[in-house]
């Protein structure tokens, strides 16, 4: 009887360093190395549920990152929002807009599944050719998508026709909303019609893997499947596993990488980061366990709202929470267990240094409170 195949272990703290380095969480970015582009399109975008989540994601990863350089980058239409991984909003490059969407929309296909019973009698084809021709007419807010449907179809279930029109679409959120101190309500029309041009053939799962490695890795088939919301990718990674690296972690799962990828050694020293809510970094796993301790895991979302999060010693740590009034920029923080006088003094540098990249306001408050769940 055959043996079974032993690759070298990867460490839950190898892990840890690794994920930070490809993740620009490490150590940040220079500018004369990436972009502000650059870098959404690295990682593969950024969480965006929110305005604000993709500006504090990119001042924690690039140095001297400026927020109004990714206001500018959506106001010319280079980068935009829109529903691609896990059902969920992000930013991408228009490039990114135009072809991992119509690779996710077996993701969206299988979405509109739960929602048949609503959509007895709708014509699927139908609905997306009347969406289509009403948002490139003129951006329309999702209420006023919904309205136009149900008159074609007043017995459909409301809101399973708005989740509909965003399956069988793919529907950019258009500035104003996202750019950087504006505010705006969400409009939307087809990313076609925002960039001008036509949907480009989706790339293989291959390609998209290697980015997602390049970005994740090192990971398992069901890490890159939590990610991207797609099933039934163990066939690509069998098909890449020659050109790729071979590990496992500590419980044995299969871990797969790109061969020159940088894999720092588990001592490397890795520095504070305060992050959004939605943060990729914790989200894009099935074993989570590289960022977030089991302890913690239940910690970062209290109801529907997900807290911001910090890292200490590239482990998630605690929460803080951003305000601002007339008198200056204030940022609680909210540790899960005791740090110590340097993890603290750390802590608040890096506070200090979001809110200087983040905010107009000339004063500042930095506090640390106790969590409570």
């Amino acid at each position: 009887m055959a043996s079974k195949t032993t690759y070298p272990v990867l460490g839950n703290r190898a892990l840890n360093r690794a994920t930070l380095d490809r993740q620009l969480l490490l150590r940040r970015a220079p500018r004369s190395a990436m972009s502000v582009k650059g870098a959404v399109e690295h990682l593969v975008g950024l969480q965006a549920q929110n305005v604000k989540p993709p500006y504090y994601a990119l001042a924690a990863r690039l140095e001297g990152f400026d927020p109004e350089e990714l206001s500018a980058l959506m106001a010319s239409r280079e980068v935009a929002r829109l529903v691609t991984m896990r059902s969920t909003i992000h930013t991408h490059s228009a490039e990114d807009c135009l072809t991992l969407r119509p690779l996710v929309q077996a993701a969206r296909d299988r979405e509109l599944k739960q929602f048949r019973t609503g959509l007895a009698g709708v014509d699927l084809v139908r609905l997306g050719a009347i969406s289509r021709e009403l948002v490139e007419e003129q951006p329309r807010t999702m209420k006023e998508l919904r309205e136009a449907l149900l008159k074609e179809w007043p017995d459909a279930d409301p809101f399973a026709l708005s989740v509909a029109a965003r399956c069988v679409l793919p529907l950019v959120q258009v500035t104003p909303r996202g750019l950087w101190g504006r505010s705006g309500q969400v409009t939307l029309t087809t990313a076609e019609h925002w960039f001008g041009r036509q949907a480009e053939p989706a790339p293989t799962p291959d390609a998209t893997v290697l980015r997602y490695l390049g970005a994740f890795g090192p990971a398992s088939v069901r890490d890159m499947q939590t990610w991207s919301g797609l099933t039934r990718l163990r066939e690509v990674f069998e098909r890449l596993r020659p050109r790729l690296a071979v590990f496992q972690d500590e419980n044995g799962v299969e871990l797969f990488d790109l061969p020159d990828a940088p894999r720092p050694d588990a001592d490397t020293p890795a520095p504070p980061r305060l992050l959004p809510e939605f943060d990729n970094l914790l989200l894009s796993h099935a074993d989570r366990s590289r960022i977030v301790p089991d302890e913690y895991r239940q910690r970062t979302w209290k109801g529907n709202q997900a807290h911001c999060t910090f890292l200490v010693d590239g482990y998630l740590a605690g929460i803080w929470r951003p305000t601002e009034t007339k008198d200056g920029a204030n940022v609680t923080l909210q540790a899960f267990a005791q740090l110590t006088r340097a993890q603290r003094d750390a802590v608040a540098e890096e506070a200090e240094r979001m809110l200087t990249t983040l905010s107009s306001a000339t004063a500042y408050d930095i506090q640390f409170g106790t969590f409570s769940d």
